[in-house]
């Protein structure tokens, strides 16, 4: 049953391969919706580590996706002994926290509030789903899906290595502590400029905001806080049984892939996000005066890395 899994997702993730690397090859034989270098709407260059490419780059992506193809066959082949771990983990960690970047988390948290906006009204600037998802965001979203087919090739390849027993229940309770507190920092300077106080930022910085930008700020902040009593649950009852006070579901088993799902994408989305920050940290845009508006933010892989441990300890426990 192992083998026939590990094969079925080893063959999704090739099939992947085979069709992003022909879109590679035909950008770079001047096809249109090249998602990098002049075409992507990433001021400065300064969000993308693939900013300043051409689309010859395409030849690249053609050539990675060759040797992801080759990979992912040896997965499906099994009985290839660790050789093809070596391969497939690096492939998967590139496609899903290096290749995307901090758009494609402000994507997913201001969509819930692009789709209600019209029932109540509100103009948000004239902004759409557009605007939320151009397709660079888009194009991102496609490498994180064949990172996640190749890592879940790998996992079913590797199963039975040893590498899952690290996943307890303790260390699971111990992650849901730390991805529950290390967003909390930057929910406080969100909320602080929403109310008008200069939280780890200058006076003048707090002035730039008060046309409304804040007030997203405080909504992205409240959005990272409930996520936050959210994954509480991966640790608690309700978490695997219905509370009695939701009408229709009371004292039904909560579906295991509708906790694990959304979970393991935002840990994905955060982790992506504080890599964008530390490589801006690094490459000096910003100033320790100002350390409000981007000190958080740089911790947050380590938010990202305890939700994805406590996500795995909750689907061991309960698969």
């Amino acid at each position: 049953m192992e083998t026939r899994t590990s094969g079925r997702r080893a063959h999704a993730a090739a099939l992947w391969a085979l069709g992003y690397g022909l879109l590679g090859a035909a950008w770079a034989l001047g096809a249109p919706g090249f998602p990098w270098g002049a075409s992507d709407p990433d001021p400065d260059g300064a969000l993308s580590v693939l900013a300043g490419v051409t689309p010859g780059f395409g030849w690249w992506i053609a050539a990675f996706a060759l040797l992801t193809l080759a990979t992912a066959l040896a997965l499906s082949r099994g009985g290839g002994g660790r050789a093809p771990l070596y391969l497939a983990w690096p492939i998967a960690v590139l496609l899903v926290l290096v290749v995307p970047d901090s758009r494609l988390m402000m994507g997913v948290a201001y969509t819930p509030l692009l789709l209600v906006a019209p029932l109540f009204g509100w103009s948000l600037g004239g902004a759409t789903l557009a605007d939320a998802w151009p397709w660079p965001v888009l194009n991102q979203l496609v490498c994180v899906l064949g990172g996640l087919l190749l890592a879940g090739a790998a996992l079913a390849y590797g199963r039975d290595r040893g590498v899952a027993g690290w996943f307890t229940p303790e260390r699971g309770r111990r992650a849901v502590y730390v991805a529950v507190a290390v967003p909390l920092v930057y929910c406080l300077t969100r909320w602080a400029w929403a109310l008008g106080l200069p939280l780890g930022v200058s006076p003048e910085f707090l002035a730039q905001g008060e046309d409304g930008l804040w007030l997203a700020g405080a909504y992205l902040a409240t959005f990272g806080a409930f996520g936050g009593v959210l994954t509480l649950g991966l640790t608690q009852r309700w978490g695997e049984v219905f509370p009695r006070w939701i009408p229709g579901l009371r004292g039904r088993r909560v579906p295991l892939l509708l906790a694990v799902i959304p979970a393991g994408f935002v840990s994905i989305v955060v982790t992506v996000a504080g890599l964008t920050y530390i490589r801006a940290t690094i490459a000096g845009r910003f100033t320790l005066d100002e350390w409000g508006a981007w000190l958080p933010e740089c911790f947050w892989p380590i938010w990202g890395a305890a939700l994805a441990t406590a996500t795995t300890c909750y689907f061991r426990r309960r698969s």
